[in-house]
This record gives C-alpha cells, structure tokens and sequence, in this order.
C-alpha cells in the first residue's frame, strides 16, 4: 500500500515538472524523459491498426475475372494485368524453331518477345544464355512474371524456358503444341525442371 503511494506521488511530481519545463524551455524544446517510476503508470503508446488492402474496382475485378476464365487459373487480383494481356493473345502460336513473331516462335524466341514488350527488358536469346540474365530464386519463391528453365539431366544444358504464371502453371513455346500454358505438376516437366529466376 505504502509503495503504491509513494510510487503514485513520484509519478504525479515527475509530471508536474515535466510540465513545467516545457514551458520554461518553450514549445518547440522537447520534453524530458518520463521516470521509470512513473512509465509504468503511463498507458502503452498508441499502435494504429494494420492496413486493410482496397478492394479492387468493379473494372478491375472484370478483368481479373475474364482473364481467369481465359487463362484456366484463379487469380489473386494482383497480377500484371500487362502481362496477362500480352501473354493471353500469344496462346495457340505455332512452334518455330529462331523465330519469334506471332507467326511462329520457339520458346526463347516467345520469352524474348514478352519481356521486350511487357517490361522494355532486352534478354539474350538463348535459354541457356538466358539464365545469366537472371537472379536464382527458389521454387517455393516464384512469383508471376518470373522465368521457369528446363534441363535433361544434371550435367546437360538448359534447353527450354518459360515465364511463370500462378499456381504452377507457366507459358511457354511447346514443340508440340506452340505457345499454351503447361503444369509444373506435369511429369514431364517436373522431371526436367532446373531453376527459377528472377529479372530485376
């Protein structure tokens, strides 16, 4: 009882000098500390709640919503709506080996292309070239944009690369089909990937 008290009036006269000093110093001085003795009689200092995210516009969630459906992928409604756009009218791109127009391109080809038009990003033009543009990331890392490479085996070189989407799912130039979005999931694709890179 008595150490309350005592602890009440240092608090109450540390406060009262507080005051006091800061009108002697002036406004624009500051404040003293306040005693350890009285801190703790002090309310925690005030922590403003965490920032809600906005939701996203009635146009925006249409086209994250058409995209969805087009792309075969559920989207968060963050992803680069730019590169969403591009990537979406290259599917169904025929396969062409050192090309790398609409008419026909080869995977790196199709790489090269939608970062120079997404990003302004000049990569080289090979995938195993490729992967020296890039800083490697980890698979549990990848985020949309990012570049996926394949491989045949530990001590073969990349041959094949594509750009990340959502949920396992990348774009890429297929021998076998052109340009349309695959499954890291896939066998064949699970077996030869190698790394993931980052363009910064």
């Amino acid at each position: 009882m008595i150490k309350s008290i005592v602890l009440s009036i240092l608090a109450i006269a540390s406060l009262t000098l507080s005051y006091f000093y800061e009108i002697s110093q002036g406004a624009s001085e500051p404040a003293p500390a306040v005693s350890e003795a009285a801190a703790f009689l002090l309310p925690p200092p005030y922590e403003p709640a965490p920032a809600v995210p906005e939701a996203p516009s009635p146009k925006d969630s249409l086209f994250y919503e058409q995209y969805s459906k087009k792309l075969g992928m559920r989207l968060d409604y963050s992803e680069d709506k730019e590169l969403l756009k591009t990537v979406t009218k290259w599917i169904g791109t025929p396969y062409r080996y050192g090309s790398s127009s609409r008419r026909g391109t080869d995977c790196s080809g199709f790489v090269t292309s939608i970062y120079r038009e997404v990003y302004g990003i000049d990569l080289s033009r090979s995938s195993h070239s490729m992967f020296g543009d890039v800083e490697r990331i980890r698979k549990d890392s990848i985020q949309t944009g990012d570049l996926v490479f394949f491989r045949r085996g530990p001590q073969q070189p990349i041959y094949h690369v594509g750009i990340y989407l959502k949920g396992n799912k990348f774009i890429h130039a297929a021998t076998n089909g052109g340009v349309m979005i695959s499954s890291l999931k896939e066998p064949y694709y699970r077996n030869h990937y190698f790394a993931a890179g980052r363009v910064n």
